[in-house]
């Protein structure tokens, strides 16, 4: 690859991060090194499991919310924001040092669109990542700046889900 491009893969329907681990599977499955990072989430699943006896898979994760951001004090706002940021630092510099053939950033659409990662940061992170590093961001609601940066967008819509009956996550399909 001698261009990297920039994915989104958006909307309120199941598949987001399933669709990114696709992608981490295909490239590392070629030789490619990959980074696979996650904002937001905490709690442990399958496909990190897989993911860490992948040599050429690194996975880092950020800080997890403890609540909904509607739950939160200014405070606590304050402290995760700061905290998700300095993710992203992380990443960026993690993609500067090793220069990952994909970088995954699973869950920074909906980290930005909450106003926990600034969107400055986001877009300075994509136009200063290396030209050869794919990258790919998930989560709901993207910005039109972020949409408007992106070489895909790929849209998934939710027609109808189990949680809509109560149905909660489970284990090897959705954790």
């Amino acid at each position: 690859m001698d261009t990297g491009l920039i994915h989104i893969y958006c909307g309120d329907g199941k598949g987001k991060t399933t669709a990114s681990l696709g992608l981490v599977l295909r490239c590392a499955g070629h030789g490619g090194n990959v980074l696979f990072a996650q904002f937001l989430k905490g709690r442990p699943t399958g496909e990190l499991t897989a993911l860490k006896a992948l040599p050429q898979v690194t996975v880092l994760r950020g800080k997890a919310l403890a609540k909904f951001t509607f739950q939160m004090t200014p405070a606590e706002k304050e402290s995760t924001r700061l905290a998700q940021t300095a993710f992203l630092e992380e990443i960026a510099a993690f993609c500067q040092k090793h220069q990952p053939d994909l970088a995954v950033c699973d869950e920074l659409v909906g980290a930005a669109a909450l106003g926990l990662v600034p969107e400055e940061a986001v877009i300075r992170f994509l136009k200063e990542k290396p030209a050869k590093t794919e990258v790919v961001l998930t989560g709901r609601n993207p910005s039109r700046a972020l949409i408007a940066l992106a070489d895909y967008v790929s849209e998934i819509k939710k027609v109808k889900h189990p949680f809509d009956r109560g149905i909660t996550a489970r284990i090897g399909i959705e954790e």
